[in-house]
């Protein structure tokens, strides 16, 4: 029944759209885009509506790993691959400044490749706001740590075919970007 009423909606939407314009662009649409926001769509049913949850990858971190731990995983994977810690938000230990209280961890590390990064600019100068790509580890409320990213498939496929050189390397930073949060979560090298 849930098939059925996602497939209706859907159908709905394209013939609503068909006459705003869709279907003129759905030929330069990456083949894979309407997979990606069929993905989407029912992660953000799933969720209650949690737009974050349709849009982010989530892994939780074994136990017993530490933040530390966690540092050392997601550095170590991303040596070699043309991406660099471009800077940390301690945001946790930045609250406890403020207020004086303890705070559970958060923790926002960033990545770039400076040249891939002008590739996304200028193929669409909106990539500037997904920039830098960015880890986030997260302390629940039971001291469990979480991982947290943009789900770049979306970014590589969710919208116009991109040409192929960029295409390349923005599957690349996917590839890297999710080996990285593998890794943090697995306390991986």
């Amino acid at each position: 029944m849930r098939n059925f009423f996602k497939a209706s909606i859907l159908g709905a939407a394209i013939l609503t759209l068909s006459g705003c314009g869709f279907m003129s662009i759905k030929g330069d649409l990456d083949p894979k885009a309407m997979d990606i926001y069929g993905e989407m769509y029912d992660k953000f049913v799933e969720s209650g509506g949690d737009l974050g949850a349709a849009t982010v990858w989530h892994m939780e971190v074994d136990e017993g790993l530490t933040k530390e731990d966690i540092k050392v995983s997601i550095e170590s994977a991303a040596v070699g691959t043309g991406l660099m810690n471009v800077g940390e938000m301690p945001l946790s230990k930045q609250l406890e400044l403020e207020t004086g209280e303890e705070q559970r961890y958060l923790m926002i590390y960033q990545y770039c490749s400076p040249q891939i990064a002008r590739l996304a600019v200028n193929f669409s100068p909106y990539f500037s706001a997904y920039l830098p790509c960015r880890i986030a580890v997260v302390e629940d409320d039971e001291g469990r740590y979480h991982l947290y990213g943009l789900n770049m498939d979306m970014f590589v496929h969710g919208g116009k075919e991109m040409p192929e050189e960029f295409k390349k390397e923005a599957m690349h930073v996917r590839d890297t970007m999710y080996k990285m949060m593998e890794a943090g979560a697995s306390g991986g090298f």
